[in-house]
């Protein structure tokens, strides 16, 4: 009885897959003091790679060049979730793969960190952390693109939009998922992914259309529920979107009749799964059916070019490895290293954009916060080779089973090439489902977990180019990101957010119901909740 996804003869994977390689299981003991240890580790990392990162202000100002006149692309990649310790972690892994000294692209283009605290809390969350990037203005926890007097601030999308800009998104989450939706929605909780929906292809947006490509998940935000959606009213954005001249893709016959872009008619909305694209570690094995990151990159530069060939303008983009993120939620670093690794490749696949293209561009890439408190000093990256599957996964096939304790023993050995698991182990996987799977992979793997949320830590930040980024070498607030792209797109926020100001939610304007255009504002008590929350959707012994 088999219950995981095989490789098809033909199918290419860019790493080889080694046979098991476990030896007898060892405990997984972390202590402060090695927590502490690591953390020491990575700060003297960074510090060594950032020889100016203790740079004054005016130092940084003089290394400030000229931002190029005339048309310009600029892309911002967000890897959310990943902080040090996840780029440490799946560099490790890359190293045991390959036999050799490797490094990751991202490796190249390390210039800074990011500071990520939120307007309420010293942990944010990723509205408030991505609200940072696209308005360069701090937030409470769950706001989109909403400020904490509960006024919308204008973004760099919107900015890039008004400039002539062509603009897009992409994501391996529901593309209505906080990060996504900061840059072409205002909303006063993260929540109200029905109306980030409709916002995001212009409907009852002050400003009308602000995007022109929209690639990720998230179709049943889309799609009313008596259609497979998960809307609770009976609107079919999907056909309002096609109304309003957007082309449409939902799956990956569609997909690739983009023809890796160059067939792509903006605007366009793809959305090829009704929930979150999988995790890589699963993905994988489905590749008929779900485009990768990297694919979905190269697709949007491909498009965002052609469309502005003949323009003065070029487009701005925000990419997200979104499920960076969740695989720190779920404390699975199998899965957290194939998503950093597949962020990788899509890094490099901007890069070459770059270099190859004609137009003048910059890559920024950052993190809204870290995920997990991970801490992989001693990881055994031949143990995560090994698994198959993610924890989500294999979790989800043992709830349809029941629960069976010989299924949940033949997943662990096929879905985490765990041979020689315990009794009192598969009691745990039994008990605790997707949980369970997480925590004996990790313990075999000796990475550690602090928290099922998000932390304060420092992120990297990183560019194409070391010198027109020279404004962001150093230790910054995530607030700086935003300014810094507004700057280099040469437009003014503050004139956005104005435009916006004529309609608002909050008690001290004229009186609007609870449907207008950003939702209902949060309840003090609600704002408490998110500001202590912060991610931490599991629940720990």
């Amino acid at each position: 009885m088999t219950f995981l996804f095989r490789r098809s003869p033909d199918q290419q994977f860019p790493y080889r897959m080694a046979p098991n390689q476990h030896s007898p299981r060892r405990p997984g003991c972390f202590t402060w003091s090695q927590t502490a240890a690591a953390a020491a580790i990575a700060i003297v990392t960074v510090m060594a790679v950032l020889p100016q990162a203790q740079a004054s202000e005016s130092v940084g100002e003089q290394q400030r060049r000229d931002i190029p006149a005339g048309k310009r692309n600029v892309i911002l990649m967000v890897s959310d979730g990943m902080g040090p310790q996840s780029v440490d972690m799946a560099r490790a892994f890359r190293k045991w793969q390959t036999g050799t000294e490797s490094v990751l692209y991202l490796d190249g283009h390390l210039i800074g960190q990011s500071r990520t605290r939120s307007s309420n809390s010293p942990i944010t969350d990723s509205a408030a952390g991505a609200t940072a990037f696209s308005c360069g203005k701090k937030t409470y926890n769950g706001a989109i693109a909403v400020l904490p007097d509960h006024t919308p601030c204008g973004t760099v999308l919107e900015g890039a939009k008004a400039a002539g800009y062509k603009t897009g998104l992409v994501a391996t989450t529901r593309i209505t998922d906080a990060t996504p939706a900061v840059f072409a929605a205002h909303a006063n909780s993260r929540s109200y992914e029905d109306l980030i929906a409709e916002q995001e292809i212009g409907e009852h947006h002050p400003l009308g259309r602000q995007l022109d490509l929209l690639l990720g998940g998230g179709r049943c935000h889309f799609l009313p529920g008596s259609n497979g959606g998960c809307r609770d009213d009976n609107k079919d954005i999907i056909k309002l979107a096609k109304s309003k001249g957007f082309s449409y893709v939902g799956d990956r016959r569609g997909f690739d009749g983009l023809k890796g872009g160059a067939a792509a008619k903006l605007p366009l909305l793809g959305l090829f799964a009704d929930n979150n694209i999988p995790f890589e570690i699963d993905r994988r094995y489905q590749n008929n059916v779900y485009p990768s990151l990297e694919e979905m990159t190269r697709t949007a530069l491909k498009a965002l070019s052609d469309a502005t060939r003949d323009s003065n303008q070029g487009f701005f983009i925000m990419i997200e490895g979104s499920r960076i993120d969740h695989a720190g939620h779920g404390n699975d670093p199998a899965a957290q290293v194939h998503e950093v690794v597949a962020f990788d490749r899509a890094f490099a696949a901007v890069l070459e954009f770059l270099e190859q293209g004609s137009t003048p561009g910059i890559l920024i890439s950052t993190s809204d916060h870290e995920t997990g408190g991970l801490s992989a000093g001693r990881a055994r990256p031949n143990i995560l080779n090994s698994t198959s599957h993610s924890a989500e996964y294999l979790g989800e096939v043992l709830e349809n089973h029941g629960g069976d304790r010989t299924i949940a023993r033949q997943l662990v050995e096929e879905g985490l090439g765990i041979h020689d698991a315990s009794d009192r182990e598969i009691d745990s996987v039994v008990r605790n489902g997707e949980k369970g799977f997480a925590e004996l992979i990790s313990q075999r793997a000796q990475v550690g977990w602090s928290t099922g949320g998000h932390t304060a830590v420092n992120v990297n930040i990183y560019a194409s180019s070391r010198e027109d980024a020279s404004a962001l070498i150093g230790t910054h607030e995530n607030t700086e990101i935003g300014t810094f792209l507004a700057k280099y797109l040469r437009v003014d926020l503050n004139a956005i957010t104005k435009r916006l100001e004529g309609i608002r939610t909050t008690p001290r304007r004229r009186a609007i119901s609870d449907s207008s255009w950003m939702g209902k504002p949060l309840s003090a008590e609600e704002l408490e909740e998110l500001k202590h929350r912060h991610g931490n959707y599991t629940t720990k012994a």
